[in-house]
């Protein structure tokens, strides 16, 4: 797998691009099976717990990573839309133990791509923030390397299955 986290500050947009040598079909299920998911979702040392997923227009998927020490951080995506197998847009934020959106925290629209490619998948997301402060706010959390950490688990789950 070949990735790349490109940020624009002046567009507040974090764009990750993933290159797969697995068809799009299954890369698709890392994010529409939740026991798929939730084994890269969250980098190594913060493993993800599904709670919820029904990842259709109007679903919600709602989650928690718990951290070496035990403590969960809940996170929540509500979703907009889903073109089967191609992709899907979701809003993404940070949630309480109820899956309520936490107030004062950032929340990004996040926009998955799908596509084939001669070998294989090219997976393109585009997360956009209301602001610059919202993006530095995350990126200042360790966004950019827990999204490396965590993508770098899928080729794992793709050769298995």
């Amino acid at each position: 797998m070949d990735l790349t986290i490109d940020k624009d500050l002046e567009a507040a947009t974090l764009t990750v691009v993933a290159t797969f040598d697995h068809p799009v079909e299954k890369v698709w299920d890392l994010y529409a099976d939740p026991r798929k998911l939730e084994r890269w979702w969250g980098p190594p040392t913060y493993p993800a717990t599904v709670v919820e997923h029904d990842l259709r227009p109007g679903g919600v998927v709602r989650y928690f990573m718990t951290s070496p020490e035990g403590e969960r951080f809940h996170g929540r995506w509500d979703v907009d839309a889903v073109d089967e197998g191609k992709g899907f847009e979701t809003r993404d934020g940070f949630a309480d133990a109820d899956g309520n959106l936490v107030d004062g925290m950032p929340v990004s629209t996040m926009v998955y791509t799908l596509e084939a490619t001669d070998t294989g998948a090219r997976m393109t997301c585009v997360a956009r923030y209301a602001s610059t402060e919202d993006l530095a706010k995350v990126l200042e959390m360790g966004m950019e390397e827990g999204l490396a950490a965590s993508m770098g688990q899928m080729e794992a789950v793709l050769a298995e299955s």
